[in-house]
């Protein structure tokens, strides 16, 4: 009975919790669900239940967790940590029991890669199809989610949901809204809106969508398997290639560009910089090349020391 007690306590402490992320912090539906799986999990896992959980309960809870990833362990700690500072602040707890808990190191891991030559293969492809007298509408979407992947890096959510009338040939960026409800300005290259504008007068009207299909709009997992197909036809190993992984090459070949961290930030919609800060091992070596090229002292004499020193 009493540990029945504690299920409703913590059941009712980890709703306040939830209520609080989404009104205060903006937490998506994805990001709730995922801290009400995790909490759950770690209420059931514990004899005391959240509510009356030590530090030692926690440490053991951590160590029960070992199989899993560093990763998941590392997120599932973190809604834990959250959890209580929450409590904590609303005086529910007067101590906050995840404080001295030690948590995984979770290495991010380097993300997978299409070099130039790849990317100009898969763009032409889908260009040459699309541009032909005979081209089939679908091919010419295909070109748009293209460009849109690789020229504006947007995450498979966003690009399948755009609205019909999100991009217009006049506007060079588009505002999405993407995790944690968060704006921002996402730039359209004139090439994807030239794409755009084809699709429109070619594919299907009436849809609130600009990729619609059925009664709703095309889905991440067509999404998906499109890319795979598309990747197949220009020479490309279709299990190399996902939304995700034109994301990535956005993010990289900009960077090789010159594109500045912060604006890259902004454009990915990242909220924290170190998220960012993935992109920056892909060209070390250029990195290496700016500062021996462009500082200031590779550009002072280098004849030596002067005389006297």
């Amino acid at each position: 009975m009493v540990e029945a007690i504690d299920r409703a306590e913590d059941n009712g402490l980890v709703e306040r919790f939830l209520e609080m992320m989404a009104a205060e912090k903006g937490a998506a539906a994805n990001t709730l669900s995922a801290y009400r799986s995790d909490l759950a999990q770690a209420s059931a896992a514990m004899k005391p239940g959240l509510g009356h959980a030590t530090q030692a309960d926690l440490t053991a809870l951590a160590t029960h967790w070992s199989n899993l990833s560093a990763a998941s362990v590392s997120r599932k700690l973190s809604a834990l940590g959250q959890f209580y500072r929450f409590l904590v602040a609303d005086g529910l707890r007067g101590d906050d029991p995840m404080a001295g808990v030690a948590r995984p190191s979770a290495r991010r891991p380097l993300p997978r890669l299409l070099n130039h030559d790849e990317i100009a293969r898969l763009l032409g492809d889908a260009e040459d199809r699309a541009c032909s007298d005979d081209a089939a509408p679908n091919e010419v979407r295909n070109l748009v989610l293209l460009e849109l992947l690789y020229g504006s890096g947007l995450r498979a959510s966003e690009l399948v949901s755009l609205p019909r009338a999100a991009i217009a040939s006049d506007r060079p960026f588009v505002i999405l809204k993407g995790k944690g409800g968060r704006e921002r300005l996402v730039p359209v290259s004139d090439r994807a809106r030239t794409a755009v504008a084809r699709w429109l007068s070619r594919g299907p009207r009436g849809s609130l969508w600009l990729f619609p299909s059925g009664k709703s709009h095309l889905s991440r997992v067509r999404l998906h398997q499109l890319l795979r197909e598309l990747a197949a036809r220009a020479g490309i190993q279709p299990e190399r290639i996902s939304p995700h992984v034109l994301r990535h090459a956005f993010a990289t070949h900009l960077l090789e560009g010159g594109a500045d961290l912060r604006a890259l930030q902004t454009m990915l919609g990242h909220a924290d910089i170190a998220t960012t800060e993935i992109y920056t091992h892909v060209d070390s070596r250029r990195l290496v090349e700016l500062v021996n090229k462009r500082h200031p002292l590779a550009q002072m004499n280098r004849s030596g020391p002067r005389s006297g020193e």
